[in-house]
């Protein structure tokens, strides 16, 4: 039995974590599973788009408690568990973002603690009318330090905050509106809409995407001055690609770009 689906449609892979009976927790097994499939799809050309998603009645409820708890039974009270598992989670999130290929979470239900991470992690999401997210581990004496990296940097410093020591959740269009999502729609057009941002994303030159997507992640902890200077390098390389020169030449004829990648 997998907990982790792969449904490939064109140049878009789909990935579907089916663990409904824990809402799609974090497990050790999730978490390798997402790890070892995304780099798979990394090192993949023909795939130019990624959704994330989740079966059942949640996207994902954050780490596995019940798997946490039976860390704690270790000599040393479970330390090397913790970290080693945080650690984990924190590589995989990272490799969402070093990937080539934009990472898109479709998100319904909710979304909670290292689940919000998952979202937030991702480079775009779209999300259920109905769907909550929090970072709630303070709920339950546990503050969501690793889950605050990938909020803090999607939305405000005092609405992450607030998030994060009231542990109460957010509506779906209040996550839009601060940036958690990119908007909010009717359950039943979740799939499709989801589907067609990553159709479009997919339609486009891969390698000035995987570009972009590099140059995005890395231009946005510099400062601006440090910010121009490596973004026009990068403008030059890409501006030398054979596949840019044909996309240019085709926009100036009026017709569609030939593109050898």
């Amino acid at each position: 039995m997998t907990i982790l689906e792969r449904h490939d449609t064109g140049a878009v892979t789909r990935l579907v974590m089916d663990a409904p009976e824990r809402l799609n927790a974090l497990s050790d097994e999730m978490l390798a599973a997402l790890h070892t499939t995304l780099d798979g799809i990394a090192n993949d050309r023909s795939v130019r788009a990624v959704i994330i998603s989740g079966n059942g009645k949640a996207f994902c409820a954050g780490h596995d408690l019940k798997q946490m708890t039976a860390g704690r039974q270790a000599e040393d009270g479970g330390r090397a568990y913790f970290k080693d598992l945080f650690d984990r989670c924190a590589a995989m999130m990272a490799r969402v973002q070093s990937m080539p290929q934009p990472v898109i979470a479709q998100v319904h239900g909710i979304a909670t603690a290292a689940g919000c991470q998952l979202v937030a992690t991702c480079d775009m999401a779209i999300a259920a009318q109905g769907t909550r997210f929090g970072v709630n581990g303070v709920n339950i004496g546990l503050f969501c330090s690793t889950p605050m990296v990938a909020l803090s940097r999607n939305i405000g410093r005092k609405q992450a905050f607030e998030m994060l020591t009231t542990g109460a959740f957010i509506e779906a269009k209040r996550a839009e509106a601060l940036g958690l999502v990119n908007r909010v729609v009717a359950p039943e057009a979740l799939e499709n809409e989801t589907m067609r941002l990553a159709d479009t994303v997919a339609s486009k030159l891969g390698t000035a995407v995987k570009i972009g997507k590099e140059t995005f992640y890395n231009q946005i902890e510099m400062n601006v001055v440090d910010a121009y200077a490596y973004t026009g390098d990068v403008m030059v390389e890409n501006m030398l690609d054979g596949d840019t020169s044909e996309g240019i030449a085709a926009f100036l004829d009026k017709r569609d770009p030939t593109w050898e990648q």
